[in-house]
């Protein structure tokens, strides 16, 4: 965060004092003074925020068997990473993530966000650690810390291509009803596991802070990419669908199953593959007894996750993009919308939508973003997490009408942010939930003819849906966190506030009122595709929409990211003058706000007619105060600022001015 800027805040309106107290007058020299992003330019990352010349980023493949033992509910697993350091430095420890010891008592978790750590258990248990290095296997001991765990290595692995594999062993009990991130809950026809965060994972090494080691607390994640192949053994009755392709469908779905798949794969409407009769019939499995292990894969990934129980119902529909090939090798098989449910989802207004849903974030998000990589994408019916992992979401499988379409689309759009684009979510929340909700908001205008636009729900303007008003109560509240602040220290009062709604909308004001949707999208959409499977800070973002968009957009960044600052403008003055080719109306603007944002003047005449012009930022930058001069013939009635409510001013009871009706021409003489 830049020095002078984090602490730069003008004082804020009370939230709770309408109307918005007198605000110091803006100072246009801070505005507007040259804002110092806070990553610097280098080799790594360049000016025009893109990675730079010498980029690097390390890398990491899994090869993951695990197996769920439901009458314990425990986890076990083993894995095999294959780590490659592609920095330019000699690493002599490994760090690796253990989310599941967030729910040990006294893990730093369980302190700082004791709502999101109600179950407990004993967290991961480390069963072995051993390292392959110059074709030996030796055995070493880790150092556990809360959720992280230091791997000393034998010898220093290399840099700008060293190669180590390490071989780990663990279980954890899974704990029950939603805490976090891995639950088991239970529905009418059996227990829905839901696993994620469930196998030890490399935390990232990079050129912004070496390793990044911050402890889970219970927000989100930081990942770097690989290909990730998991088997899951779980009993016959289970099924399982996860993050990826199912590689051996012969070994555990009857041909039934296989034939509606394949239907599927050729259908725009839903095709049900385990239906209600399903559920309850034990014939409708390939085998009636022991265990089915489940083989996925998912190529160039930060994460995997997954869901097993013997009460889903699963339909799926094609997704109309291009096949996918599953791995190297393989030939492309068409890519599919998936969902699965307990029957507590059955329901016209429920479950039976979501796969149309499914079907309709994922091409919409690839037209106007980036393209879909992965093959499949399924939705979740369970406790109601309202949770997101490539390409598998969890939701709550009692969500149903525009609750469940906002949802469903919300979790999948992070498909983009941060699946795709592997911001530091742990860190930097916005470029997370704050860049995910600003696509959501076009897709909720883009479905079925805007059937749940305009989005208005917890994530977004909950109040009236119109987000110029509703975000004044986060505009208003001096309390309210920066965008900037770090991920950890938003408390749950304002997570959705700030790091959703203010985060969303100010994409928004900079896409419709700053740089207009041709310039915006351009620049967005480079953005997405530079920084696709790579790890974009704030800085990179904040010099990409600037260089590639055309403006210095310092005074905005620094505005509504680095303070809570908000505009607010008046009219006070406007007179008729002149007559004839010199008539006109004269205009007073008075900017009493610190984020000047571009505002519509709109002049409405006495024949119902009107005029407007934009007014734009760079009108602020020396002054407080600006007089226009609009010429005329008619007769002006009143002059407004932002009519449309499409800036979210501080106080619009001064944005209207009536003007005096013309004096009645002199009576004539009697005569």
């Amino acid at each position: 965060m830049a020095s002078d800027d984090a602490a730069d805040a003008a004082p804020a309106a009370s939230v709770a004092a309408p109307p918005p107290p007198v605000l110091p007058a803006p100072d246009p020299a801070r505005i507007f003074a040259p804002l110092a992003y806070p990553s610097p330019v280098n080799v790594y990352r360049s000016g025009g925020g893109a990675p730079g010349p010498a980029y690097w980023q390390n890398g990491a493949d899994y090869d993951i068997k695990a197996a769920i033992d439901p009458a314990n509910r425990l986890l076990s697993g083993s894995e095999t990473i294959t780590y490659v350091n592609n920095s330019p430095d000699t690493l002599d420890v490994l760090w690796l993530q253990l989310d599941q010891n967030i729910y040990r008592d006294g893990s730093r978790g369980s302190f700082a966000n004791p709502e999101r750590t109600t179950q407990h258990t004993d967290g991961a248990a480390i069963e072995s650690v051993a390292v392959e290095q110059d074709g030996k296997s030796i055995p070493v001991t880790p150092v556990i810390s809360d959720t992280r765990m230091q791997v000393p290595l034998p010898a220093p692995l290399d840099g700008k291509g060293g190669k180590i594999r390490l071989k780990i062993a663990w279980h954890y009990t899974i704990p029950g009803e939603w805490g976090g991130r891995t639950a088991v809950s239970a529905s009418r026809n059996g227990d829905i596991y839901e696993v994620a965060q469930w196998y030890p994972r490399m935390a990232v090494y990079d050129d912004i802070r070496g390793w990044d080691t911050a402890p889970y607390l219970g927000q989100e994640f930081f990942l770097d990419y690989g290909d990730i192949d998991y088997s899951i053994t779980v009993p016959w009755n289970f099924t399982v669908v996860g993050s990826g392709a199912l590689l051996n469908p012969a070994d555990v779905l009857t041909q039934t199953e296989r034939d509606r798949l394949a239907q599927a794969a050729k259908s725009d409407e839903r095709v049900m593959i385990r239906t209600q009769a399903d559920v309850t019939d034990p014939k409708s499995h390939l085998a009636q007894t022991g265990t089915k292990t489940w083989h996925f894969r998912m190529n160039n990934t930060r994460d995997v996750a997954f869901a097993a129980s013997p009460a889903f119902l699963w339909d799926a529909a094609r997704l109309n993009l291009p096949p996918l090939a599953a791995e190297p090798g393989r030939a492309p098989v068409p890519r599919l919308a998936m969902s699965a449910y307990p029957v507590e989802g059955i329901g016209a207004h429920q479950w039976d939508r979501s796969t149309a849903y499914v079907k309709f974030a994922i091409e919409n998000f690839s037209r106007r973003w980036y393209p879909y990589p992965w093959p499949n994408a399924v939705n979740l019916g369970g406790y109601g997490a309202g949770m997101e992992y490539p390409g598998i979401v969890f939701d709550g499988m009692h969500d149903k009408d525009a609750e469940l379409f906002w949802i469903t689309t919300h979790e999948l759009g992070h498909d983009w942010f941060p699946m795709i684009v592997g911001s530091n979510e742990r860190r930097n929340a916005f470029m997370d939930e704050g860049f995910n909700t600003f696509i959501d908001t076009y897709a909720s205008d883009d479905f079925n003819s805007g059937e749940f636009a305009p989005k208005r729900d917890a994530e977004f303007a909950p109040a009236t849906g119109k987000p110029a008003d509703d975000i004044l109560t986060v505009l208003r509240d001096p309390a309210a966190p920066r965008l900037m602040a770090p991920a950890d220290t938003i408390s749950e009062k304002y997570r959705h506030p700030v790091t959703y709604f203010k985060a969303a909308y100010g994409l928004k004001l900079l896409r419709e009122q700053i740089l207009g949707p041709e310039r915006f999208d351009r620049a967005f959409r480079r953005y997405i595709a530079l920084w696709a499977y790579h790890h974009p800070t704030p800085s990179d973002f904040f010099r990409l929409m600037d260089s590639e968009a055309g403006e210095d957009l310092s005074w905005f960044w620094r505005g509504w990211y680095f303070n809570n600052w908000a505009p607010d403008y008046a009219v006070k003055s406007a007179t008729l003058t002149g007559d004839g080719p010199t008539r006109a109306v004269l205009v007073t603007v008075d900017n009493k706000g610190w984020l000047p944002l571009p505002v519509t003047l709109v002049l409405t005449y006495t024949d119902g007619s009107t005029s407007r012009l934009t007014i734009p930022t760079e009108t602020w930058q020396l002054r407080n105060e600006v007089e226009l001069t609009i010429p005329t013939a008619r007769t002006p009635q009143s002059v407004t600022l932002d009519p449309g409510h499409e800036i979210p001013d501080l106080n619009r009871a001064d944005n209207t001015l009536t003007l005096a009706p013309p004096a009645p021409a002199p009576a004539a003489p009697a005569h």
